[in-house]
């Protein structure tokens, strides 16, 4: 059998084809097809040369076809219906969706979100899992691909070549300590920063922060005791010891009543700490992913966080 090479074929002919096929008329297949009458039966004449086999012939009432045409037709049309398929996306029904969505995040973002978050899952997308994760120094490379379909991270992290953003929640700093520390009920100065021992949440490093960086110019060295990727661990141990902490407000608020803290405003000038979701542009357009982003935004906004 003589097999046609594509590479020489221009399959922009295939829709006026099964136009043609369709009506066994040329003035019809043209306005279907949105060609003038002229250019269908330019293109009728290539699709002859091409095929070998004149296609359309007149008969007694008018165009009829050849048996190689009556054979083409069904292939021809269960070919442009597929390809139709294949291009057209389908509306996009939570309900119907099955997946698994892994996220990359600490407890002061999930503890927040992921509760609200997982009842409108069940109310909304039941067939989607949710799999927490921690970070990682390969976290940039799990994103990428695709073993981490998103992060929570703050807007001041640098982003990675190919990395996008949303933003979530608006949040800050604040010291925290227990009630009854020996230092609640005075003013910091960030001197006091020298006296006290801390608990420092480390995600990657070493615990070390931007609140080093403000010490050091101020000639202030901090000590940290407890350094944990847990910032309900760093809650804990200062609910029971003279530890200190310097973490999200939003965080510590939430566990203020059950570990019994104090949460006071640091004593420098702290950026504004925005919660983002970080995803790689490889699924920017995945619709699964963009409904739940919408989702989590949602939720932030309600006071998820």
């Amino acid at each position: 059998m003589h097999q046609t090479n594509l590479d020489g074929v221009d399959l922009n002919l295939l829709p006026p084809l099964a136009a043609l096929l369709r009506h066994r008329n040329v003035t019809r297949a043209a306005a279907e097809s949105g060609l003038s009458q002229p250019a269908m039966s330019r293109a009728l004449a290539r699709l002859r040369a091409l095929l070998d086999d004149p296609l359309l012939v007149r008969g007694r009432s008018g165009l009829v076809l050849t048996p190689r045409a009556v054979a083409l037709q069904p292939q021809l049309e269960a070919m442009l219906g597929g390809i139709r398929e294949m291009l057209t996306t389908a509306p996009f029904d939570p309900a119907e969706a099955r997946r698994t969505i892994r996220i990359a995040g600490s407890d002061s973002q999930t503890v927040g979100l992921i509760p609200a978050v997982m009842a409108r899952l069940a109310a909304e997308a039941p067939g989607i899992d949710l799999v927490l994760l921690p970070y990682g120094n390969d976290i940039q490379a799990r994103i990428e691909s695709g073993a981490v379909d998103l992060a929570f991270a703050v807007a001041s992290a640098p982003l990675p070549p190919g990395a996008m953003s949303a933003p979530l929640a608006d949040d800050r700093v604040v010291l925290v300590m227990r009630r009854g520390h020996p230092a609640a009920d005075h003013e910091w100065t960030l001197a006091d920063y020298g006296c006290w021992d801390h608990a420092g949440v480390a995600l990657l490093g070493d615990g070390q922060s931007d609140l080093d960086a403000i010490l050091a110019a101020a000639g202030v060295r901090r000590r940290l005791a407890l350094v944990t990727p847990h910032f309900t661990a760093a809650l804990a141990a200062v609910a029971a010891t003279d530890l200190v902490t310097t973490i999200s407000e939003n965080f510590a608020r939430r566990f203020a009543g059950a570990f019994d803290l104090v949460l006071k405003p640091p004593p420098f000038d702290a950026d504004r700490l925005q919660l983002t979701v970080v995803w790689s542009h490889i699924r920017d357009a995945d619709p699964v992913l963009a409904w739940f982003r919408g989702l989590l935004a949602e939720v932030a906004a309600g006071g998820g966080t």
